[in-house]
């Protein structure tokens, strides 16, 4: 034998005992690691059988400004409690052993089960903590049956609620993701119980060959919402409500440069953990994504920045201001039906002046106005936002007909409704540069396989030229260094652009709008040149004000301000 065949030999033999190693440890890795809590689980029930499939799940996670995960959903394990009635001597005596430790057994419902003649297996509590579960079993009490359970659990309750979705039984009375990203990621979330006794080798490499491919595969999400972010929207829309009483109030706050959403909310709200105490389901829609309204003045920048970008205007053009203007036998008018002459074009963002946007797309005219607010912002279309039931703006009014009334109208946001998750996405534009964003909150996932894959979120696309969009840009700040409550508002040391948007409401029933009910919409964006965040805010029906500056203006305020402070925004003037 030569040398060199002696060598080759040795290092093959080396390279084996590495490649068994790795192996090896690969899979102590997906047994200890991995998949450690569904094989404890599963051995767990081979000692209290579960009265139903146990539910395997993977999490979802929030993500703080420093990157920490922090747990938005998860499993918990407990029991379900039962009783077998033929067993059951006396109903009575055995409610009373229960009763003082299960707060939530009715007595009658309890009896009732407990004496059903011919039934071997009655459901009492489902979800029973494991500390009640060892109580019960020590009293070896005849009849009583404790299965291992195991639920899903968000520890945050309340937070995010809508956009989380919940696990709940379908139809078909299987458990599955309901509402939100439960339900929109429902493939990735879901365990199969046959993995756990899948071949190591092709479920090491199968994983491996399928996430690079981008085949479904089964893992945790890593979202962009920002729990502390989260509960300071929250907590404003709380207190909005208490003071204004809208029928619904919703936020969010994103980032406009890359479309990652910190936080989305909704008031009213509910607890993740007893959505079925819920007897409204409509509870559970998200409005911010499946709901369309029409918008009001905050469209006035957007129309703008489309008479600009198309050199129908300049910042410094003025129009003559009557009022009130007949177009195609409709009148429109300012909010305040007064004339005020030669206006030039920062008016009609200070004094929000519906004649004004009527004037700017008059001279855009239906064709070029329509490519801006159809094929540019896309409020004709859904965002593609991971959230699911995504609804489609209602812009037939300049889709389908060239009369000027209906542009006009639609220059001031009425007469099209888009959802508040389309209208952030076209006003980040004019905090980017021009560009258009996919909002979204799932960032990565991180597979069972034990790789973590960064999702790419395609489809930016450039809807206004730089320059358009930075000429609005100073045009808000000035609204809100100037305008906005005065002025009172206005933060010294950092820019902020902002915009106010009051907006009659549609009467299904009779036709027109009401006269005393309106949508007050508010959005804004800082520092105004380098914008690290935009916050939309919007409350259907507020009560005891009529214009969105004196209902919004503070609480937006107070966002941008604790926004400032939390991630330590340098000042920028």
């Amino acid at each position: 034998m030569t040398k060199a065949l002696f060598v080759g030999r040795v290092r093959l033999v080396t390279a084996l005992f590495a490649l068994l190693s790795m192996v090896i440890v690969g899979r102590l890795y997906l047994l200890q690691v991995v998949r450690a809590d569904m094989y404890i689980t599963r051995a767990d029930a081979q000692f209290a059988p579960p009265a139903s499939p146990l539910l395997l799940r993977d999490n979802i996670y929030f993500t703080d400004k420093n990157g920490t995960l922090i747990t938005a959903a998860t499993l918990t394990q407990g029991f379900t409690l039962a009783i077998n009635p033929s067993k059951v001597a006396d109903g009575e005596s055995l409610y009373l052993a229960l009763s003082p430790l299960v707060a939530e057994l009715s007595h009658d419902d309890f009896i009732a089960r407990a004496t059903k003649e011919g039934s071997l297996y009655q459901m009492v509590v489902e979800r029973l903590d494991v500390q009640t579960a060892e109580i019960i079993q020590k009293l070896s009490l005849p009849g009583v049956i404790l299965s291992k359970n195991q639920w899903r659990f968000y520890p945050g309750g309340s937070l995010a609620a809508q956009e989380l979705g919940f696990v709940a039984y379908n139809d078909g009375n299987v458990l599955e993701g309901r509402y939100g990203l439960e339900r929109y990621f429902e493939q990735t979330l879901a365990r199969q119980d046959k993995d756990l006794y899948t071949n190591f080798f092709v479920q090491l490499f199968g994983a491996a060959q399928a996430v690079f491919n981008g085949a479904p595969q089964t893992g945790d999400l890593l979202t962009t919402i920002e729990p502390s972010v989260q509960a300071e929207l929250e907590r404003a829309l709380v207190a909005y409500a208490d003071n204004w009483h809208p029928r619904l109030a919703g936020g969010i706050i994103m980032d406009p440069q890359t479309g990652d959403i910190y936080a989305m909310a909704i008031n009213p709200t509910f607890d993740l953990n007893a959505f079925g105490a819920q007897k409204d389901p409509f509870i559970f829609k998200n409005a911010m994504v499946e709901d369309v309204f029409e918008m009001g003045s905050i469209m006035k920048p957007l129309t703008l920045a489309a008479g600009i970008d198309a050199g129908v205007i300049t910042p410094e053009s003025t129009y003559k201001d009557t009022g009130c203007i007949t177009v195609d036998t409709k009148k429109i008018c300012n909010y305040d039906l007064r004339a005020r002459g030669e206006v030039p074009m920062q008016e009609i963002l200070s004094q929000s002046l519906n004649l004004g946007a009527s004037y700017v797309a008059t001279e855009m005219g239906p064709a070029v106005m329509r490519d801006y607010f159809l094929n540019r912002y896309k409020f004709g279309e859904e965002t593609g936002i991971d959230l699911p039931s995504e609804a489609r703006g209602l812009v037939d009014n300049i889709a389908k007909s060239s009369r000027q009334v209906e542009f006009d109208t639609a220059s001031f946001g009425q007469g099209i409704a888009v959802t508040p998750i389309a209208m952030v996405q076209a006003l980040a534009a004019l905090a980017n540069g021009g560009k258009l964003v996919p909002p979204h909150f799932v960032r990565a996932v991180r597979y069972d396989s034990g790789i973590t894959r960064t999702l790419s979120w395609a489809g930016s696309s450039q809807a206004l030229l730089p320059g358009s969009a930075l000429a609005v840009s100073r045009m808000l700040t000035k609204v809100v260094d100037t305008a906005l409550v005065d002025g009172k508002i206005k933060i010294e040391r950092h820019s902020v652009a902002a915009k106010t948007g009051t907006a009659q409401i549609a009467n299904p029933g009779g036709g027109g709008y009401y006269t005393d009910r309106f949508l007050h919409s508010f959005f804004g964006y800082f520092p105004s040149y380098d914008a690290r965040f935009i916050v939309f805010l919007f409350a259907l029906e507020p009560q005891g004000a009529s214009y969105s500056s004196q209902t919004w203006a503070l609480p937006f305020h107070s966002l941008t301000q604790f926004l400032i402070s939390y991630y330590d925004i340098p000042p920028d003037r």
